[in-house]
């Protein structure tokens, strides 16, 4: 099974710069997409009606704005599109397919980097979250939660880590909040159980030459239960064309569903 995830920052400019052309071809089963920007009646034809693809979105009320959708190889079983917080559900950011023994969400954080208002509800979604992931594994189910965190995990994960301690993203609050949910919560980093290398981004800075000098932070993960650990066989974040400031980030799982 191989399974996609990318933070489009605007789907109809991703597609505008070749995103479901390339995408279409990856052999991919699952693709979870972030910051949709659009609500559905203008997201492009292409991925909204895509031929051969069972496609789901969540918008976010506000036009141009946040918003997921999941796009898979196969109907699910049943489809969850919130969280059951009003706050956060009004700004799309959650999103779940099932599929017989495995589920599938896309999922956004929000980011604090715009001040102190947003930082305050992003600890707050944190909060929220974190019972709703203890309920999860509750369930007995594999799961693969793909998409943006908003937080770069250990200093390995972000070029500049000491210049970005103060910063949403990287604050001590939230990397001790990952350090739960990759501890004690016991769910898995899936990227680090095969990839154990620094400089190895997904998302850069649009501010002078980021890209090109992979001056990045990883902040976009692929999530799993313990159960999908071992299955973990490869994964691969695309940089060779720009779709987006974050760059897609595959896994390939040893899994049928």
């Amino acid at each position: 099974m191989r399974i996609m995830t990318i933070n489009l920052n605007g789907i109809r400019s991703a597609c505008s710069k070749g995103f479901w052309t390339w995408a279409s071809r990856q052999r991919c089963d699952v693709i979870c997409l972030q910051e949709l920007k659009a609500h559905l009646d203008v997201i492009p034809v292409e991925c909204r009606e895509a031929k051969g693809w069972s496609t789901h979105f969540v918008p976010a009320l506000r036009p141009g704005y946040s918003g997921v959708g999941i796009m898979a190889r196969k109907a699910p079983d049943r489809v969850v599109r919130e969280l059951g917080v009003r706050a956060f559900d009004e700004e799309g950011r959650y999103l779940r397919l099932d599929f017989d023994r495995l589920s599938v969400v896309s999922l956004y954080l929000p980011s604090g980097s715009s001040g102190e208002k947003r930082q305050a509800l992003k600890f707050q979604f944190l909060d929220s979250f974190r019972e709703h992931l203890i309920q999860l594994r509750r369930e007995g189910r594999e799961f693969v939660l793909c998409g943006d965190f908003n937080i770069a995990h250990r200093e390995i994960d972000l070029k500049n880590w000491k210049s970005n301690q103060k910063n949403s993203g990287f604050l001590p609050e939230e990397r001790a909040w990952m350090d739960w949910l990759f501890g004690d919560a016991g769910w898995v980093d899936a990227f680090r159980v095969v990839n154990q290398q620094p400089d190895q981004y997904t998302w850069w800075s649009q501010r002078g030459r980021a890209y090109e000098n992979n001056v990045g932070w990883r902040i976009d993960y692929h999530v799993v239960t313990p159960g999908l650990k071992d299955r973990i066989k490869n994964v691969v974040i695309y940089k060779d064309t720009k779709f987006s400031d974050h760059a897609p980030l595959t896994v390939d799982y040893d899994f049928t569903w």
